[in-house]
Parts: C-alpha cells; structure tokens; sequence
C-alpha cells in the first residue's frame, strides 16, 4: 500500500501525522525476574517505534501485557535462589500498568513526563537440577516452582524535544524492589535488589512520506542483593524500531533489541565468576491509533520478538499487547 501524503512541519510545529501520534510514545515501564538468572532488570524492547516523540500535556494512563518463553537448555548453568541450576525453562504473564502526568511548561527547551508503573501477574520457571557450585556436583534432581502477585515499582522521567522531523529524548528510571520475591524460589515477580538504568534516544518521523525510525539506548546499573550476595554487572541496551504510516492511524513495521552486558557479576554468591550475558531480539510490530472523543484517544500495539545469539542467558521469544489512553492533541 502507498503510503499517504502529509502535511510538511517547519520547526517545533507539528502538522497531521504529528498531531495524531503525539499520544503514542507515553511511558514504558520496566520490570525484572531475577538478574542471577542471567535476565535484566530491564526487559528488551522495553521502547520501540515512536519512542521519543513529544506527547500531550496533561495525563495518560499505559497498560502492557507481557508474554515470554524462555529456555536456557540441557546443558547451561545459571546461578539462581543462591545455587548454580542447569536446565531452566521459564514463562512469564504479567501486565505493567500505571499513570503519567506531561508537563506542559518547557524545562531545559524540552518536554518533562514524569510516571510510575507496577507489575503484577504469574511466572513459572523449571529446572533439570541443582548442583552446588562450577564443578558440577549434584545436590538435588528436577524442581519447579510459579509465583503470582505483585512485583516492584517503576518511577521514569523523560524529557523530550522536537526539531521537525528529529526527535530527542533522555530518561533516567529505576527499581524499587517492593514485590513478591523470595530468593528460595526459582520463580519471582519482584527483582530482589534496587537498580538504576539511564540513556538517551532519536526518533525520526517524516511527515510527508510517514516513514518512521526510532533507537533508545541506555545503560543499568545493578545494586546488590543481600539475600544471595551477589550484584550483577552494568547492562548495556539498544531497543529499535522501523515503521510506516499507511494513513493518519495504522502503521506497522519492524522492532529488535540488542542487550550486552559490560561487566562481570561480582559478591560470594557469583559462584560462576564474571558470567556476563548477551541477547539479541527482532520481531514484527504493527500499531492502530483511534480516537475516543474530542479530548481523548487511544492507542494499541502488537508485537513481538524472536531471540538469538544468547550468551549466560535464558532466550526464547516474547509478546507484547499496548493499550494506552491519552489527551487528544488539539487541532
């Protein structure tokens, strides 16, 4: 299908793409399972396409349904709940949901989003058997275990700017760790220790053709978990997304990530040494904008990613459902 023609933008003026997908890119929250699984607090493909256009003032509200499958295989080790495990085969149905206020007066020229998310859902994991540490000595055979509830919170600030077709962000977010987790199970909602996690990203978004691209990397810092004594090493992430505008409201296109981690685990309970782990994801996407009424409208997005090329970590593949409501934009 051709795509359909828009209105040209001069500076900082937004024409009728822009205006209809200003409500889009709100909040992403972040959520974890358990770092010394050799998964991060932050979720690959956490931002996609859209990711640093400036949204309306005033409030919106983000729900996402998360799947994921994931299998580490017969013969990888991780280390979990304190032990190394070798085997693991985990899924994950949770929803990150929660409020954002956008501040309408500039700060630093930009525009300021300020939000809180949380988790809640059901995880499963499973292992083949629980050795006691890198030599590989058996201590127990094949074990399961799932989980329900509530997992940590999420604050996220965002600051964006707009230059016609270039978009700019930076965001800087976190975890506090007030969920469901246990480090006697193999399965948790909650992450077990707080984190840091910062970065920048560009979105460009051409109103004429509605060809759109956008990339956001950032980089986590770990604190540690008293409960095993271990700290996992600073993440690095690069999430992306490409797609175009077939009219004022669908699009659809291509998302990935790239996850790698830049240094070692450390702590007594690092009992397979630097273990630094490394992920790459890439999928479909396909997204519909809808109006409401004249003050509202909503957004949804389906998506998902295959995985590949995973090092001291567990990989699969993941889906993700956006449903999202936000002030209309005027004009």
């Amino acid at each position: 299908m051709a795509a359909v023609r828009f209105t040209p933008t001069r500076r900082n003026v937004r024409g009728p793409l822009m205006t209809t997908v200003i409500a889009v890119a709100i909040f992403m929250p972040s959520a974890a399972f358990a770092d010394e699984g050799g998964v991060s607090f932050w979720v690959p493909g956490l931002y996609g396409s859209l990711a640093a256009v400036p949204v309306a003032p005033g409030w919106s509200f983000l729900s996402v349904y998360y799947h994921a499958s994931v299998s580490a295989g017969a013969g990888k080790a991780l280390p979990r709940d304190g032990n190394i495990v070798v085997g693991l085969d985990g899924t994950a149905d949770v929803n990150f949901f929660g409020p954002a206020y956008t501040i309408a007066p500039p700060v630093l020229d930009g525009q300021l989003q300020l939000s809180m998310s949380a988790i809640g859902g059901h995880s499963s994991a499973s292992v083949m058997a629980t050795i006691t540490g890198p030599l590989g000595n058996t201590i127990s055979g094949s074990r399961a275990d799932d989980v329900g509830g509530f997992g940590d919170l999420y604050p996220l600030a965002t600051l964006k700017w707009n230059d016609g077709s270039n978009n700019y962000m930076t965001y800087l977010t976190g975890d506090i760790p007030v969920g469901n987790y246990s480090p006697t199970r193999l399965a948790n909602i909650g992450l077990g220790h707080s984190a840091i996690d910062g970065g920048g990203g560009y979105t460009y978004l051409n109103q004429t053709s509605g060809f759109e691209a956008s990339a956001v990397l950032g980089f986590t810092g770990n604190f540690e978990n008293t409960d095993t004594n271990y700290t996992n090493g600073i993440d690095a992430h690069l999430d992306w997304g490409v797609s175009q505008f077939f009219n004022a409201h669908l699009h659809a296109g291509v998302v990935g990530y790239f996850y790698h981690q830049l240094t070692g685990d450390s702590g007594q309970g690092a009992k397979l040494g630097s273990f630094e782990s490394r992920v790459i994801g890439m999928g479909p996407q396909v997204g519909y904008i809808f109006p409401i009424d004249d003050s509202l409208q909503g957004y949804v997005n389906l998506k998902g990613y295959g995985e590949f090329a995973a090092a001291n970590r567990p990989s699969g593949w993941n889906l993700w459902f956006t449903f999202s409501l936000a002030n209309a934009p005027p004009g």
